[in-house]
């Protein structure tokens, strides 16, 4: 099997992302390639939770409808799914619960005592996934020993139990394909949440900050659990507003700062943006998109905060902007827009989704370009110091607030050069030039950049505009229809150049987003190009590669 996906299900509280976390890890220790998308309501008991596990011997980035296994451990599981079976599928169930009607004759099921095994083994029912995975582990041809290596890794508490409930469904169960290790690089797996985390540390951040809200959660998490190794603070204030303001104090003491949220909690933090604006305060902010307006979607996927961020605060300031694709671009953008709101002393806005930050992808290191902590522009130590000192390109020099030769005054309201608070015309002009004026120089520090990506067919006159984490269902899609992929991942300021170059010989543009208003698109006609077609799915639910194909196909 080439290329093939396992749906793995039940209610929250069973598991279901730790189930596939193990699948998916299993099999990439057999040098496949992995992609993991995770489905959930916002429950912490009960509702229809499930992950897809796509399979391939190449990179992937994008789940599809049919599934070759289906793991249920309830009858939801197979009642959502079944219809997604095709010719030679297995189904692997839970035969104390779970009901299996209507299957074609061609589909193999696989029943297993999990209740019962559950209630021999005294084992808490969480444990009823390890029984359902040593099961699959069976019949899909992969070796005991594997899943062994795999729940030592995995399991900090309760692993004999474990392995022994494992063992109980592996015997249960028969082969029905071998699935062949590949003979190829083994590529660690990481979520686009703990790849932002790691660019962000790359680049030197000192201190994260965020009230858990996902998708953005998982960041906060995992800095909690890694903290200790890179010497970071991590820490959860009382409200969204708090997060923000304690950030910009953080950065006043001169520490790299970054935090996280979505929706409703970034929506607190717009004043705070607006002074960090006005004061010049380096600061990163992860903005984790999910469907609104309000509380919307909490646990789904959307694209649909585009022109939020953009215009985010209320006042006119520089800003940076970036949108990564998958994990290596979610690194390496992460790292940069860090690097790049010390470097201008201005925010910065790393913009995803749940569905780029909650999926777990091949990681490759390799692929990704050289990061370097940036040099910031220091004091010369020639008094008075001025922070706000007007320059050329409107950085002025820094220095810590515990230098004793340094008065450091940062001001909300309009100032002068040394921080002063001023309604003088001629100084409310100089100083909001200087602010503005660092665009112009970011614009020209990111032509060294790559601010558009282009793939598929480059030769294409047809091409797909996508941004975010549309990218991999479109290069998969650009690659097997001929089409080129134009991905603007730098956003603000947009790379117009680099867009011009990749529109070079199109002549019809589809634009692809997960929002109903195609803020992308629109943004792309105002410089003038024209949209084709729009292409929108508003759902909460990201592309599958047959859904997009169906309406590509249509517009083709």
């Amino acid at each position: 099997m080439n290329d093939f996906s396992i749906v793995i299900g039940g209610k929250a509280g069973f598991g279901i992302d730790k189930s596939g976390n193990i699948i998916g890890r299993i099999l990439n220790n057999l040098d496949l390639r992995i992609y993991i998308y995770r489905d959930y309501p916002s429950l912490i008991r009960g509702g229809h939770t499930f992950s897809v596990i796509r399979v391939s011997e190449k990179l992937i980035s994008a789940h599809q409808d049919q599934i070759d296994f289906l793991l249920a451990l309830n009858q939801d599981t197979f009642n959502f799914h079944k219809s997604r079976l095709q010719d030679n599928s297995v189904v692997i169930y839970d035969s104390d619960t779970v009901k299996i009607e209507g299957l074609n004759p061609s589909i193999k099921a696989e029943g297993i005592p999990v209740a019962k095994i559950i209630k021999e083994e005294s084992a808490t029912e969480i444990m009823r996934n390890t029984c359902i995975i040593g099961a699959f582990v069976k019949a899909a041809g992969v070796s005991w020993d594997l899943l062994v290596e795999i729940f030592n890794k995995e399991f900090t508490q309760d692993t004999e139990l474990n392995l022994r409930i494992a063992r109980r469904g592996f015997d249960q169960a028969q082969e029905s394909i071998r699935i062949e290790p590949k003979s190829q690089i083994k590529l660690p797996l990481l979520s686009g949440n703990q790849a932002v985390a790691l660019g962000l540390i790359k680049a030197g951040l000192s201190t994260y900050i965020s009230y858990p809200m996902t998708p953005t959660s998982p960041i906060l998490h995992f800095l909690a659990e890694v903290g200790h190794e890179f010497s970071l603070k991590v820490i959860h204030p009382e409200s969204e507003i708090g997060v923000i303001l304690m950030a910009l104090g953080f950065a006043y003491a001169g520490e790299k700062t970054a935090v996280g949220t979505s929706g409703g909690g970034f929506c607190l933090m717009t004043e705070g943006i607006s002074l960090a604006g006005m004061a010049e305060l380096p600061v990163v902010v992860v903005v984790g998109q999910r469907p609104g307006p309000s509380t919307g979607l909490p646990t789904y996927s959307a694209q649909t905060d585009l022109n939020f961020v953009l215009s985010a605060g209320h006042g006119e300031f520089a800003r940076f902007v970036v949108a990564p694709g998958d994990a290596e671009e979610a690194y390496f953008w992460s790292a940069q827009a860090l690097n790049f709101s010390w470097k201008y002393q201005t925010p910065a806005f790393v913009l995803t989704d749940k569905n780029l930050g909650e999926s777990t992808f091949n990681f490759d290191l390799d692929s990704v370009g050289e990061i370097k902590e940036e040099e910031i522009l220091a004091w010369d130590g020639v008094l008075p110091y001025k922070r706000y000192l007007d320059t050329k390109d409107g950085v002025s020099p820094l220095v810590s607030v515990a230098d004793k030769d340094a008065v450091v005054k940062v001001n909300s309201y309009e100032h002068d050069e040394s921080g002063i608070t001023t309604e003088d015309a001629f100084i409310t002009t100089k100083m909001q030039d200087k602010r503005l004026r660092k665009t112009k120089f970011m614009i020209e520090d990111l032509v060294g950049f790559e601010t558009v990506k282009v793939y598929g067919d480059k030769e294409s006159s047809t091409a797909i505009l996508c941004w975010g984490s549309n990218k991999g269902v479109c290069i998969e899609l650009a690659q097997e229809l001929g089409l080129k992929v134009i991905q603007p991942v730098v956003l603000c300021p947009f790379g117009v150049q680099h867009f011009e170059m990749a529109m070079a010989g199109v002549d019809k543009l589809i634009n692809i987003e997960n929002n109903a208003s195609a803020q992308l698109g629109k943004m792309v006609e105002n410089l003038g190009y024209e949209i084709a077609a729009d292409i929108l799915k508003y759902d909460g639910r990201p592309f599958t590669v047959e859904e997009l194909r169906g309406k590509l196909k249509k517009v083709l």
